[in-house]
């Protein structure tokens, strides 16, 4: 493994365990160290960081035809634009331990949610599309950062009540997805037909979520003695796993990278996709909506249904068929049976819990976890940044949807192959023939 990843993966891990409870003669629990009303504080900026964690990708999708006309934007810069979520994932999020250990998560997050804001005030109204371009990679930072510290934040705050507290933010962060996609659109309408304003409100929301995250970044003494006591007890970290020789990180990774693909390439494309089959644009981001919103219930029901299998296999294969039920739709009929699509591809994208179900079953040890957690989803992102882009050039010299739907659909063909290799049984510290 390079330097550089080794030193990544054990800043990571150094991180992990900076934020894991002490035991009672350590040092006082998180409960302890904070007030009452830190923690509802803390529960308060959860849910409105995760509101904010994916506006900024579905209030486009409905507009991207107005973006497109207004700009001068051509189809492949369009996928371009849909590609930058994954690529501002895999770079930024990397970083985001590393802010975290020199900062502190809840600064971190504090500065992510200032970003989105300001990225979401500027975008509309940057004048071309380069400036466009920059607003919406400065929100998608803001976005990665606090992706990858909310879990950090979790336990830190609530170590006692990670699932429900895990499950309360999956079911913001869906709800902020399913949202944006459902109300720009009439928003944009009460507001003149003017997409600046339609996109830009979602600013406001992210303005309010910095402002909890403020009074926590003051609230410091209770945060500083901990941070001190876990700095005073740092243990050197391990030696490294050589994840990079394990077929199950491989394929993990590759499975994270296209169940991402899948799901930016629905965000970006699919309302265009229904429009431009005869589908009023209001009802397009509803549809992607009703996608998105899917992931609510499901993100609760396939954990728990995949940790009670030694082999995920099947549900791999049972997601991967909607999606293939829902492009082979889209192809075919895609205004007639629009409904039916919609509630298909989303269950299939809900391929994403899954993943990081997987992900924790497949290490031993909590350090495993985090470096598979790092490896897989870094690695992941980074394979998913052509699929949106490709799928925009395939549309732009194509003239129609056939070509990119059978890319969609082709994709999920080595998805499902690769998520098999991934649900079995084994895991990585046995692939490294590492010990306990």
């Amino acid at each position: 493994m390079p330097d550089d990843e080794t030193r990544l993966l054990n800043e990571i891990q150094t991180l992990s365990r900076d934020t894991e409870p002490r035991t009672t003669g350590d040092s006082p629990s998180p409960q302890q160290a904070r007030t009452g009303w830190t923690i509802k504080l803390v529960m308060v900026g959860i849910v409105l960081a995760a509101l904010n964690l994916r506006p900024a990708i579905t209030s486009l999708g409905p507009l991207l035809e107005e973006v497109q006309h207004s700009l001068g934007m051509s189809d492949s810069v369009a996928g371009l634009l849909t590609s930058v979520p994954s690529l501002c994932f895999a770079v930024f999020g990397i970083l985001a331990p590393r802010l975290a250990r020199r900062f502190g998560p809840g600064a971190v997050v504090c500065a992510g949610m200032a970003a989105i804001a300001v990225g979401l005030l500027i975008r509309p109204f940057a004048g071309g599309t380069p400036g466009f371009l920059a607003a919406s990679a400065l929100a998608l930072m803001g976005i990665a950062v606090s992706n990858v510290l909310m879990p950090v934040i979790v336990k830190r705050y609530f170590p006692d009540r990670v699932g429900s507290m895990t499950g309360l933010y999956s079911m913001a962060l869906a709800l902020g997805t399913s949202l944006a996609a459902a109300v720009t659109v009439p928003l944009t309408h009460s507001m003149g037909d003017n997409w600046h304003v339609g996109l830009g409100v979602w600013a406001a929301l992210a303005a309010v979520a910095v402002l909890p995250w403020i009074a926590l970044v003051r609230d410091r003494s209770a945060a500083a003695a901990q941070d001190a006591v876990a700095a005073s007890q740092r243990t050197p970290a391990a030696p490294p796993l050589r994840i990079t020789r394990s077929r199950t990180a491989w394929a993990l990774a590759c499975f994270f990278g296209l169940q991402a693909t899948a799901a930016y390439i629905t965000m970006g494309w699919m309302p265009q996709i229904f429009r431009d089959a005869g589908v009023s644009a209001s009802t397009a981001g509803v549809l992607l909506a009703v996608t998105m919103a899917m992931g609510v219930p499901l993100a609760f029901v396939i954990p728990r249904l995949a940790t009670r299998m030694k082999n995920q296999g099947p549900i791999v294969v049972a997601l991967g068929a909607c999606g293939l039920v829902g492009y082979a739709g889209l192809f075919m009929a895609p205004a007639g049976g629009a409904w039916a699509w919609a509630l298909l591809l989303g269950i299939a994208n809900c391929s994403f819990p899954l993943a990081l179900t997987m992900i924790g079953m497949r290490s031993r040890t909590g350090a495993g976890v985090v470096r598979l957690s790092a490896f897989a989803q870094s690695t992941g992102y980074l394979l998913s940044i052509p699929g949106p882009l490709l799928v925009g050039v395939l549309y732009e010299h194509s003239g129609g949807w056939g070509l990119p739907i059978a890319l969609m659909a082709g994709l999920m063909v080595p998805q499902m192959v690769v998520g098999i290799l991934a649900g079995r049984d084994r895991t990585i510290e046995d692939e490294c023939g590492m010990r306990d």
